[in-house]
């Protein structure tokens, strides 16, 4: 955790973490390309340092999932399509089984790379007891189009959520992404002008659209150089096939995810699905190169301080892609001293997907949330 934390950090400390059994030994932490092993440690009950507090949570192992789990082929089956611009078909599904959530804002979940709308499958039911729940998958994602030569960029994404809320949803909303997810909403909110947007739920923020936006980080510097010929090589059609297919086959991207999530448990055979389905779809190589390869974006520093909306800010702590001590997490630590309007809470144990990874301690912090914003 960056020194610059405050009093308005928690740390949220999963069941499994506090079972010392012989039987599990030890674990691997994922930090980038520098794995380290450690063991479980007894916490103290109830111990606090300083101004930082640290709270021991025991639950019903029942409800690890966060509650009711959606089945991916009833999501699939009750999605919708939007055009947007008039060209290009968006993938949509909608959610509200209470009537109270009439009176209150919608939720917008948006997914990070690679992932689409039933990445929030361990959510949605949960959500949606008491909000109308929305989820789309961005252009290039799970079953969106891919449209060939399409330039991608997180301004473009940005623009489909505003253009989404203004379109579809047509009420208030409180955004709640994931990863780049979660750095298009940001841009969205910083970008509005009508009111569109309620609130910002962000998870494991993305410090842009590829990893050549987090050149602060040394660990980025002396990677910039081979970055910057994979994106060369990436432009090679034979090579990024080549690297596309090798990339999506079930067993890597099983091992990418295991990499990523703190709950390995979590990482399913249908996660494994969810995730390489779509890169199946025609188009789904271009998307890859385009992204992986395109302009980083706008630097969620530059952002924030145009943002005065309410700002939840949740962070696993086992997340490589962006740790707590790179860049991008040092600036959402320091925030809550900076800005009376940002909350954050720090999920032990939890990796770079947290509503997914860890479902339950989402919730614990997400749904107080929203009931304090709907107050207001």
């Amino acid at each position: 955790m960056a020194a610059t934390s405050l009093h308005d950090v928690v740390r949220l400390r999963p069941l499994h973490s506090l079972q010392q059994t012989k039987e599990k030994g030890p674990r691997v932490r994922g930090r980038l390309a520098f794995p380290q092993l450690y063991r479980y440690k007894r916490p103290l009950l109830g111990l606090g340092y300083g101004n930082r507090s640290f709270i021991t949570c025991y639950r019903d192992q029942s409800t690890e999932s966060g509650g009711s789990v959606l089945r991916v082929s009833d999501i699939k089956e009750k999605c919708n399509k939007w055009q947007w611009k008039g060209q290009y078909s968006i993938n949509y599904f909608v959610s509200s089984s209470s009537s109270k959530a009439e009176s209150k804002s919608s939720l917008l979940l948006v997914h990070g790379f690679g992932a689409s709308i039933p990445h929030w499958r361990r959510n949605i039911g949960t959500l949606s007891q008491d909000y109308s729940v929305y989820a789309v998958d961005l252009l290039g994602f799970g079953a969106s189009d891919k449209p060939q030569g399409f330039p991608y960029t997180m301004e473009a994404w940005a623009q489909l959520i505003l253009d989404f809320l203004n379109e579809v949803v047509q009420k208030p909303t409180v955004l709640i992404g994931n990863s780049v997810g979660s750095l298009a909403c940001v841009i969205a909110a910083s970008e509005s002008s009508q009111n569109l947007v309620r609130g910002l739920v962000l998870l494991n923020c993305a410090g842009g659209m590829n990893n050549k936006a987090v050149v602060d980080d040394w660990r980025i510097k002396l990677l910039l150089p081979l970055l910057w010929l994979f994106d060369f090589l990436l432009k090679q059609r034979g090579i990024a096939t080549v690297v596309f297919e090798r990339a999506k086959q079930r067993d890597n991207l099983r091992n990418i995810l295991l990499s990523v999530y703190g709950n390995k448990e979590s990482v399913d055979d249908e996660l494994v699905e969810i995730i390489n389905g779509p890169t199946n779809d025609e188009g789904a190589l271009d998307a890859f190169v385009s992204i992986i390869t395109g302009p980083p974006g706008p630097n969620p520093a530059q952002l924030m301080p145009r943002i005065n909306l309410p700002v939840l800010v949740l962070w696993g702590d086992q997340d490589p892609f962006t740790p707590l001590d790179g860049p991008v997490g040092k600036y959402f630590s320091s925030l809550p001293s900076q800005s009376s309007n940002v909350s954050l809470f720090v999920l032990e144990g939890v990796g770079h997907c947290p509503h997914d990874d860890k479902p339950d301690l989402v919730h614990e912090k997400l749904l107080p949330w929203l009931a304090q914003l709907a107050a207001l």
